[in-house]
């Protein structure tokens, strides 16, 4: 049957295509929809992991499916089972300290001595009541949200095996075909090519910069303060390390967020050694990995303010949910690099056209 064969019937024909077309986009729009988020994730790792990819490529004499199965494999063993199992721990310390909210905790428990001193305060200043601050109830709301948000994502185990092993086949095939599909992205853009290789350039970048840079020295700031706070006795560690590295994207404050508080317990609680060294292992350990290891890991990338950082984290993360708090720095990047390449084209004449 040809379609478009007779003038007459060109018209219903091809609006009938239209109803097909933008029915099947809708039905494949929600059959993907639950992976959409797995596959941009998957298609951060393949831009971190591409020179890791090509280096394996070598040695396979160029096999691209041998060397992006090899990838992906390292990629499973050394990054997601750790992962998969920290945050598993995590909620557990999330759940356990909620616990220990509702119940009071005791004498000892974190909340109940910072509400202490605050009411010290109140009533050395004669503040009226009014100033009063129920920090409990704060952290507990906050953690209620946490649970509410990442429990979902960690305690279905059949939920974290699908997940994982379609971000595994996502992965691997974006970094054994990943040029074809750029190619295909560039050749169905109504940009010219030049624009479109600057924007996937520049996109690439982003990731590269705000991933291999600010998250990954926030990863070494939190297992640095998770280590310390284990060795000093300090509870729920891995939590709090945790806390820790999203502190440390905050502008100025980064990580001490986390240790003053933790000092500040140790030392009312009476444990003067722990404190004395959680204080030094903070500003020896943990401080120094911004001012060592920052140029040289966001090298000459894309730069995004800290503060920028922080807020799209947790954009993300109210937007998104869970897979946010990658998502939001990566968009908030790519907008800056659209922005970068407009005010390219503009200063040199206009740059965009036909193919």
């Amino acid at each position: 049957m040809k379609i478009f064969n007779e003038t007459k019937n060109q018209k219903p024909q091809f609006y009938f295509l239209l109803v097909l077309l933008a029915v099947t986009l809708v039905l494949s729009f929600y059959v993907l929809r639950p992976f959409v988020s797995v596959f941009i994730l998957a298609v951060v790792f393949t831009v971190i992991f591409q020179p890791m990819y090509r280096r394996i490529l070598k040695y396979c004499f160029n096999r691209e499916g041998l060397a992006a199965l090899l990838t992906t494999i390292v990629v499973a063993v050394i990054i997601l089972t750790p992962l998969t199992f920290l945050g598993v721990r995590i909620l557990q310390e999330l759940r356990q300290l909620y616990v220990s909210l509702v119940e009071g905790g005791g004498k000892d428990n974190f909340i109940n001595v910072f509400n202490g001193l605050l009411e010290n305060f109140r009533h050395y200043f004669l503040l009226p009541p009014e100033f009063s601050i129920n920090l409990g109830q704060y952290v507990k709301e906050g953690l209620n949200w946490l649970l509410n948000n990442l429990g979902a994502l960690f305690s279905n185990f059949a939920s974290i095996l699908v997940t994982s092993f379609v971000f595994l086949v996502s992965l691997y095939y974006l970094l054994k075909d990943g040029r074809k599909l750029k190619q295909a992205v560039i050749n169905y853009s109504p940009l010219a090519d030049s624009d479109d290789e600057m924007i996937l350039n520049k996109l690439e970048l982003a990731v590269s910069s705000v991933v291999k840079g600010s998250f990954t020295i926030a990863l070494m700031q939190g297992f640095l303060t998770t280590i310390g706070f284990m060795v000093f006795g300090v509870p729920n560690a891995i939590l709090w390390g945790t806390a820790a590295s999203i502190a440390s994207l905050i502008p100025s404050v980064g990580t001490s967020l986390v240790f003053i508080p933790a000092i500040i317990l140790m030392y009312v609680n009476g444990q003067i050694f722990s404190a004395a060294g959680l204080l030094l292992w903070g500003a020896l350990a943990v401080g120094m990995i911004d001012n060592f290891f920052g140029p040289k890991l966001i090298g000459r990338g894309m730069k995004l303010h800290p503060l920028l950082i922080l807020f799209s984290v947790f954009g993300g993360l109210v937007f998104f949910g869970p897979i946010g708090f990658i998502l939001g720095p990566i968009i908030l990047s790519l907008l800056f690099a659209l922005f970068h390449i407009y005010f390219y084209i503009t200063d040199n004449g206009g740059g965009i056209g036909p193919k």
